[in-house]
C-alpha cells in the first residue's frame, strides 16, 4: 500500500468512525441519478460541470455531482418526510474540474426531520469541526452566514416579492445588493427589447419554475448559448428583468438599513448585539429571528466551540435554491482565504423539491478531501 492510499484508509477511518459515534448511519446513494433535480436546484449552469449520459428510455442522468440530493431522495424513498434519520456518507463525487481530476471524494452528514433546530444546527457545525481537526487541520477557521435572518430583515422591511428576490440573489452572487435598481443599458446605448410576453409570463412565479419556463422556451426555440451565456444564466436574466418591470426600487430606508445589515461582521455575540441595535435604530422587528440565532450560538458555546473566534458575516449566502437558515464554512485557519474544505448549512425546503408534501428540517455538511492535499502543500510552499 503506498502513502497516499495508507492516509486516504486512514482518513476515511476516522471519518467514519466519529459519525458512527455520533449515530450517523452511514448509506450510499447510486452513483447515476436523474439530472433533472441538480438543475432546478443548481441551474442550468451546472450541466457543464456534470458528466452526463442516458438510460435505456432516453433519460438523461448524471453520475452524481454531490451527495446531498442523492441522500435526500433516499431518505425520502426509504423513510418518509415524517421520520428523523441521521446519515453519513463517504465515496466519491464527480465534477468536470479544469486541471484536477473529475472524480474526487467528499465525506458527509445529513440530519433529517429533527425539530430542535438551533441544536441541531449546533451540533453539524461542532461536529464538523472536530472532523476536519481529527483530519489535521489546526483549529479550522469558521465562518457563519444566516439566509433566515436576512430574510427576517427583508420581511421586517416590506421589501417587495421581485426586490427580495434581486437583492437575494445579489447578496448570494456577492455583488451590490441595489446594483439592479437601474434597467440594465445594451452596449450601443439603448434600452434593451421589452420581451413584454415572456416577461409578463413569468411575474409573480416561483424562481425555479419560472427558470425552468424561461430554459424550455429557449430550448423550444432551439437556443443554447447566446454570446455565450448559457440557457440558464439567458434565464437568470429575464427573472431580474421581471423583477424591475413589477417591483419598485428600494427606498432610501430599506437600502440604508440593508447596507448596515450586510456590513455587519463579527463573533456572533458581537454581531447579535450590533442587530439588535439596528433593529432598534430601524424601528423593526427582528426578535424571533434573532432568538433563534442566539440559541445557536448558545448550543455551539456548549458544545465546547471557541465562540469569539467564529466569524459571523450577515452578507455571506450562497446557492439560495437550497439554503433556508445558517450556512456554514470552514477553512485551515493558516490559510482562511483558500477554498473552503467543508461547507454546509440549514436547506429545510430542499426536500419538497424532491417530493416531499411540506418542509423537512434538514441540515447537513460535506467535506472536500481532496483539499486537504491541495491546500495545505499549497500553504507548505
Amino acid at each position: 500500500m503506498t502513502h497516499a492510499s495508507r492516509k486516504a484508509t486512514d482518513r476515511a477511518g476516522a471519518l467514519l468512525s466519529l459519525f458512527s459515534r455520533e449515530g450517523y448511519r452511514r448509506i450510499e446513494p447510486s452513483v447515476l441519478q436523474p439530472v433533472d433535480a441538480f438543475l432546478d436546484l443548481s441551474g442550468e449552469d451546472i450541466r457543464r460541470h456534470m458528466f452526463l449520459t442516458q438510460d435505456s428510455d432516453g433519460n438523461e442522468l448524471c453520475l452524481r455531482p454531490d451527495y446531498t440530493i442523492p441522500v435526500s431522495r433516499d431518505y425520502l424513498a426509504s423513510r418518509g418526510p415524517e421520520a428523523a434519520a441521521s446519515l453519513s456518507y463517504l465515496g466519491p463525487v464527480f465534477r468536470q474540474r479544469a486541471g484536477r481530476a473529475g472524480e474526487f471524494p467528499q465525506a458527509g452528514i445529513e440530519s433529517f426531520g429533527r425539530a430542535d433546530r438551533e441544536a441541531a444546527d449546533a451540533e453539524v457545525v461542532a461536529l464538523g469541526f472536530e472532523a476536519l481537526t481529527g483530519l489535521g487541520v489546526a483549529n479550522p477557521f469558521v465562518r457563519l452566514g444566516d439566509v433566515g435572518l436576512l430574510c427576517a430583515v427583508l420581511d421586517a422591511l416590506d421589501v417587495s416579492a421581485p426586490q427580495r428576490r434581486r437583492v437575494l440573489r445579489a447578496v448570494a452572487e456577492g455583488q451590490p445588493f441595489d446594483a439592479a435598481n437601474g434597467e440594465r443599458v445594451a452596449k450601443n446605448g439603448s434600452a434593451p427589447s421589452d420581451h413584454a410576453g415572456l416577461l409578463a409570463a413569468i411575474e409573480g412565479q416561483d424562481p425555479t419554475a419560472a427558470r425552468a419556463f424561461v430554459e424550455d422556451v429557449l430550448s423550444i426555440a432551439g437556443i443554447s448559448t447566446v454570446g455565450g451565456r448559457s440557457a440558464g444564466e439567458i434565464a437568470e436574466r429575464f427573472l431580474a428583468r421581471a423583477a424591475h418591470r413589477n417591483g419598485s426600487k428600494l427606498s432610501d430606508r430599506q437600502r440604508e438599513t440593508l447596507a448596515r445589515y450586510l456590513a455587519i461582521e463579527a463573533d456572533p455575540d458581537t454581531a447579535a448585539t450590533e442587530i439588535r441595535h439596528l433593529a432598534r435604530d430601524a424601528q423593526i422587528d427582528l426578535d424571533k429571528a434573532l432568538e433563534s440565532f442566539e440559541a445557536r450560538t448558545g448550543f455551539l458555546a456548549a458544545r465546547g466551540l471557541d465562540v469569539a473566534a467564529v466569524s459571523f458575516s450577515a452578507g455571506f449566502a450562497r446557492n439560495l435554491d437550497y439554503y433556508t437558515g445558517f450556512i456554514v464554512e470552514m477553512h485551515d485557519s493558516r490559510q482562511p482565504d483558500t477554498r473552503p474544505i467543508l461547507g454546509g448549512g440549514r436547506y429545510d425546503s430542499l426536500l419538497t423539491h424532491l417530493g416531499a408534501p411540506e418542509p423537512v428540517p434538514a441540515v447537513g455538511f460535506a467535506i472536500w478531501i481532496d483539499r486537504l492535499d491541495a491546500d495545505n502543500a499549497t500553504g507548505a510552499q
